[in-house]
């Protein structure tokens, strides 16, 4: 059996100025008594919580000083008696005194543990628990708003909304099947139809959010296409504000997909400049080539560059052909030399002066997020999520169907419903989606 007390660096691995060492567990005073030596006249045994006291460390090799603190239960992060080292960041340090916690009994914490005791003592949600790696990991304003939305649980408090309602309907029929002859049928069902319109408005709400949230959360893919020499390595430098891409007026210069992201509004957009699409016999451009092609399936919304100097060639009506009917922004590049490309375009742009290059940022944004979209809303970002939801939705209008039928089917597809909304929260996930999700921490968290 593990050992119930877990101990690990909280604070980023490698030298800093300061790092806070995390212990857990039922006695992590037992190891500050051993270690820590206060400055003051307060014991360790009497430490007030949440106070920080100064005073020695002793990892048995070395001595440092520093700060320690006592978080007493249920108050306290993991929902456990928990005692913080807060000591000189290097990275000797730090190795030293985890190994002599190690030694003295403390057992090194796995991936994500600290949060997965926090959950298993209900101080927080499966589903704040994946708002806060995703604020974790955030590149951007927008993952990081995302991520906190469902860290302070605004997600979970939907979904208790709808279960309740729905535990309410399931009590209902309950009464009915056990009293038939006191609890009138009829009623029963002339309710449940009520609150099961209500449930499904507020999940086709939350399903409808997803599109903009996963964009929010996940960051916008942005393929930058057109034949070659038209000016796409350019435009990705523009977008950048710095050279990414190799520039050359020969043809074929990009043989792969060179990538690059930039924020805008809080949003991060991830642009994937592509190999030019032609027709080649070069082995090495054929395969950039198709590449290219892949992308036109993966982005989010295409930025389709045509020479605005020259005349549409075949091999640009190809490409417009090919990106017909998607998400799409044409632009007239070369707009310095002239031209509109046969007035296809949407847009005149210059790389390489800058021209219009704000705009058509602003057309990207409004193109994927929505030019009245209020980023700092709620938004479903977890494809978990999502799909949770769908099914949910799934089983709840089967329950609608049944209202035709004897109660008891209905009680069956409302209570797999209320089930499959508390995969969301974690009320009712298989431990195999729990250990993933915590899988995705770092140790100290």
């Amino acid at each position: 059996m593990k050992n119930d007390d877990i101990c690990a660096l909280s604070t980023p691995a490698g030298a800093g100025g300061v790092a806070v060492i995390r212990i857990s567990g039922q006695n992590p005073l037992t190891y500050t008594e051993k270690m820590f030596t206060p400055s003051g006249k307060t014991a360790v045994k009497d430490f007030e919580p949440y106070r920080m006291y100064p005073g020695e460390f002793d990892a048995g090799e070395f001595k440092d000083f520093g700060m320690a603190v006592y978080f007493r239960a249920p108050k306290s992060y993991t929902g456990e008696d928990v005692a913080e080292f807060h000591v000189h960041g290097g990275v000797a340090i730090v190795n030293g005194i985890l190994t002599r916690l190690v030694e003295l009994g403390c057992r090194p914490a796995e991936r994500g543990e600290f949060t997965r005791r926090a959950f298993l003592n209900g101080k927080l949600s499966l589903s704040s628990a994946e708002g806060l790696i995703d604020m974790i990991n955030s590149e951007s304003e927008g993952e990081i708003r995302a991520g906190y939305s469902l860290y302070r649980e605004k997600l979970k408090e939907k979904v208790d909304g709808m279960q309740a309602a729905l535990k309410g309907v399931l009590a209902e029929i309950g009464a009915n099947l056990d009293y038939p002859d006191e609890v009138e049928e009829e009623g029963v069902k002339e309710r449940a139809a009520a609150t099961f319109a209500a449930v499904r408005t507020q999940m086709n709400e939350l399903i409808g959010s997803y599109a903009v949230g996963r964009k929010l959360s996940g960051g916008v893919k942005v393929g930058i296409v057109g034949k070659p020499n038209v000016g796409k390595s350019s435009l990705l430098n523009a977008f950048l504000r710095y050279d990414k891409a190799i520039v050359s007026d020969m043809a074929g210069t990009t043989r792969d997909v060179v990538e690059g992201t930039f924020v805008y509004r809080g949003v991060k957009f991830g642009l994937r400049d592509t190999a030019g699409i032609r027709e080649s016999e070069n082995a090495v451009e054929r395969v950039g080539v198709e590449r290219s092609k892949r992308v036109l399936e993966e982005a989010d919304v295409l930025v389709v560059v045509l020479d605005g100097s020259e005349k549409q060639s075949g091999e640009d009506q190809e490409i417009l052909a090919l990106t017909e009917g998607k998400n799409r922004i044409i632009v007239a590049n070369k707009s310095d030399k002239g031209g509109n490309a046969d007035g296809k375009a949407e847009l005149e742009i210059s790389a390489k002066s800058g021209e219009n290059i704000d705009k058509l940022t602003e057309m990207l944004f409004n193109r994927t997020i929505g030019a009245g979209i209020d980023v700092n809303g709620e938004f479903i970002t977890q494809q978990r999520h999502y799909e949770a939801l769908r099914r949910a939705l799934a089983a709840l209008q089967r329950a609608e169907a049944a209202l035709a039928e004897p109660l008891d089917m209905v009680f069956s597809e409302t209570e797999e419903c209320w089930r499959i909304l508390g995969e969301i929260t974690g009320e009712t996930a298989a431990e195999e989606i729990v250990e993933e999700i915590f899988s995705r921490f770092c140790v100290g968290k």
